[in-house]
């Protein structure tokens, strides 16, 4: 009987506790929506901005809406299991599943108009364990900070304000190497030609534990040949697909997984800065491309090529846009998945969203 207050005591103690923990979360949850601070970006922020302005397209991804499927492996040689103890850098065939894409929220832009091609890929290990990974064929990302992305897709929205894009290119003058690139590079008439690269940082950790700050690239066995954007142009809408069906049906396509491994000093949190060419590159594999599948009733359509799901041994740098890709990524996924009544599984036109 003379411990009862004791335990009464602690059992109103335990139950405060769980209310400071329950009230901290909650107010933790409020803050990452930014209900407690409307002026914060938040994920559905970032979604809300890449919409056209006829708005989203129902059922599509808000961001690479036009894309089509694929199936293949990873055929590791080994090279880069020294860098990291993931499984899928050990020797062995990985199985592949991936999407080609382009840098558009209408999945019925012409393939002429859209200037970042996108490939995005989930390679499965036989422990389950998953990397995922969604890259663009520029050299460079426009800004360095999401929050520039952010102020970018402001800017570029405004019909108002005849300056905005040059006041943000002002503001912003890392835009400008992806200016330059936009600008010069040359065009190539395939998915099947292009490089894609992570841009990213992340940390590779192999077996002893020794952590290295990598990015790296698929290049592609294909050799790139320029075509004039004038005769692509006057290309079927959706020549893109079409190209890459026929590559693949004449035979396997192959891109070669390199390895771009950072000096101390390069910097990691800042995707629209290159590192140098110098840099110590290492041949991980190849990536093959055996079957292509329209995304309607493809594997890949419902896949969420988050780049934060990573397999043990490679886990994020202190590269800010890996979190806030994932965060976007979600909520585009459950908005999409949510209008699944709305999305054409036989696209008119032969078109491949």
């Amino acid at each position: 009987m003379a411990d009862r207050p004791t335990s009464s005591t602690s059992a109103v103690r335990s139950l405060v506790l769980i209310a400071v923990i329950v009230v901290a979360l909650v107010a933790a949850f409020a803050y990452t929506g930014g209900w407690l601070s409307p002026g914060r970006l938040t994920p559905a922020k970032i979604v809300n901005g890449l919409a056209p302005p006829g708005g989203a397209a129902l059922g599509f991804r808000r961001n690479h809406a036009k894309g089509i499927c694929f199936t293949g492996s990873f055929e590791s040689n080994g090279a880069a299991a020294a860098l990291s103890r993931a499984p899928m850098l050990a020797p062995g065939s990985y199985p592949v599943t991936g999407r080609f894409n382009l840098a558009t929220a209408d999945p019925k832009a012409p393939d002429a108009t859209v200037r970042v091609r996108g490939l995005s890929l989930r390679i499965v290990a036989p422990d389950r364990s998953e990397w995922r990974s969604a890259m663009i064929d520029a050299p460079v990302f426009p800004v360095a900070t999401p929050q520039a992305f952010y102020a970018l897709l402001e800017a570029s929205a405004n019909k108002s304000d005849p300056d905005a894009m040059k006041n943000f290119a002002a503001a912003h003058p890392e835009f400008g190497a992806f200016v330059a690139w936009a600008g010069s590079a040359p065009w190539t008439g395939s998915y099947a030609q292009e490089r894609y690269n992570s841009l990213n940082s992340f940390i590779f950790t192999n077996a002893a534990g020794e952590d290295q700050a990598v990015r790296w690239s698929f290049v592609p066995a294909a050799q790139p040949e320029a075509v004039p954007v004038d005769q692509l142009k006057a290309r079927a809408a959706d020549f893109l697909a079409a190209d890459i069906t026929q590559r693949v049906q004449s035979g396997p396509q192959r891109w070669t997984l390199v390895v771009t491994v950072a000096n101390p000093g390069d910097p990691t949190a800042d995707p629209s800065k290159a590192w140098p060419e110098d840099r110590r590159k290492v041949e991980a594999g190849t990536l093959v491309v055996n079957a292509i599948e329209p995304e309607a009733d493809g594997p890949c359509r419902d896949l969420n090529f988050d780049p934060t799901v990573l397999p043990p041994g490679m886990h994020v740098s202190d590269d800010p846009f890996p979190a806030a890709r994932s965060a976007a990524y979600s909520v585009s996924f459950n908005r999409r998945t949510a209008e699944d009544k709305d999305y054409p599984r036989h696209p008119a036109g032969g078109a491949t969203p």
